[in-house]
């Protein structure tokens, strides 16, 4: 039975995921690979915006800001 993956900006806050994919184009993915930001890379819903935009993420000990748009192209697994 394959994972079931969903966007990073439908994830429970507070829950910790999986990266399994990023659909972002490819001049976007160097910038968040710098980042750490990588599939395999366990990640931490931290918070939305009051508007709902950008996304506070917490990757490999500290806090990074996506915008809404390239979180709904990074697909997770739940852990477990």
């Amino acid at each position: 039975m394959p994972p079931i993956l969903q966007p990073l900006t439908s994830v429970a806050l507070g829950a910790t995921v999986t990266v399994v994919e990023i659909k972002l184009p490819p001049a976007s993915r160097p910038r968040l690979m710098e980042m750490g930001l990588l599939v395999g890379t366990k990640v931490e819903l931290v918070r939305f915006a009051p508007m709902g935009d950008p996304v506070e993420i917490k990757v490999r000990g500290y806090h990074l800001t996506l915008r809404k748009h390239e979180a709904e192209q990074i697909l997770v697994q739940a852990n477990g």
